[in-house]
């Protein structure tokens, strides 16, 4: 299934994506995409309900995030080989691990907005990961278990922020609009590998990304695992698993976004994003 939320910001209703292209509207047999919702039981539940009965909305309609009730926006840095080795940096021994702000996530088309200060605001096609039950302590074998889905993410950064300031990542990775979710969450079921998906963005038509989760360090059942031995996962988080090479930053000389220019991203199987990039 090919679960989303649409409508205004803040006001968004559960749906799913029908087989004929069209959107149906959930609204009063589920409260959102979240919580008990993508747990195996809630899955269930909405596999047994037939699309074509539902109401359709309208196709001009906002896409939110795919996703409600994100406690925890999970993000790791480095994990493909390729980028990595654009980047200047060694593979680390061990998943790195960063937060973004859940303020940050916004929906698949919604723009991104270059912050006041900013000069060197990047792009990061990525794979998402969905939690949809409660992990903790879980052991690498039964850890797609506590998968719900997966999703297109777009990591935005603002590298100054990131990494030329003192302290952390996070500030330089939480900026309003910096956490396109969706357009859709696509069930576990229906990725019949998720370490083999291709993945690519342009801006303004150009090809800068052109990748696949083939070249991940670490993938999807070991970064549940391993997160889990650290925090408990809970339903509605976020794992990012990182991007491959083509990011402003690894190009020569670098090349950041300027207002104006449009962001276009997608997966495999997962759908795609389309952004305008604005100046706050």
């Amino acid at each position: 299934m090919k679960l989303l939320r649409h409508g205004p910001r803040g006001a968004e209703r559960p749906g799913m994506l029908h087989s004929d292209g069209t959107i149906r509207d959930l609204t009063g047999l589920v409260p959102d995409i979240g919580g008990a919702v993508i747990s195996d039981t809630g899955l269930a539940m909405l596999r047994g309900i037939d699309p074509a009965t539902l109401p359709v909305v309208d196709a001009s309609t906002r896409l939110g995030a795919c996703v409600a009730g994100t406690g925890k926006f999970i993000c790791i840095g480095l994990n493909y080989a390729d980028h990595a080795a654009e980047s200047g940096m060694q593979v680390p021994p061990e998943p790195v691990i960063f937060m973004k702000a859940t303020s940050a996530i916004c929906g698949p088309n919604d723009p991104i907005v270059i912050p006041r200060g900013s000069a060197k605001t990047d792009w990061e096609v990525e794979l998402g990961v969905i939690i949809g039950k409660t992990a903790k302590y879980v052991s690498e074998a039964d850890a797609m278990d506590y998968v719900a889905g997966y999703a297109v993410t777009n990591d935005v950064s603002e590298r100054a922020f990131q990494t030329e300031r003192s302290g952390q990542w996070t500030k330089g990775k939480s900026c309003d609009n910096f956490g396109q979710l969706g357009p859709w969450l696509v069930t576990r079921d229906e990725v019949a590998d998720p370490q083999d998906l291709k993945m690519w963005l342009t801006v303004d038509g150009q090809k800068m990304q052109d990748g696949s989760t083939r070249t991940m360090v670490y993938g999807v059942r070991f970064l549940v695992h391993y997160l889990s031995q650290f925090m408990s996962l809970h339903p509605g988080d976020v794992i990012s698993t990182g991007t491959p090479p083509g990011v402003g930053l690894g190009m020569k000389p670098p090349r950041y976004l300027k207002a104006g220019e449009v962001v276009e991203l997608g997966i495999e199987g997962l759908g795609s994003q389309r952004q305008d990039v604005i100046a706050d």
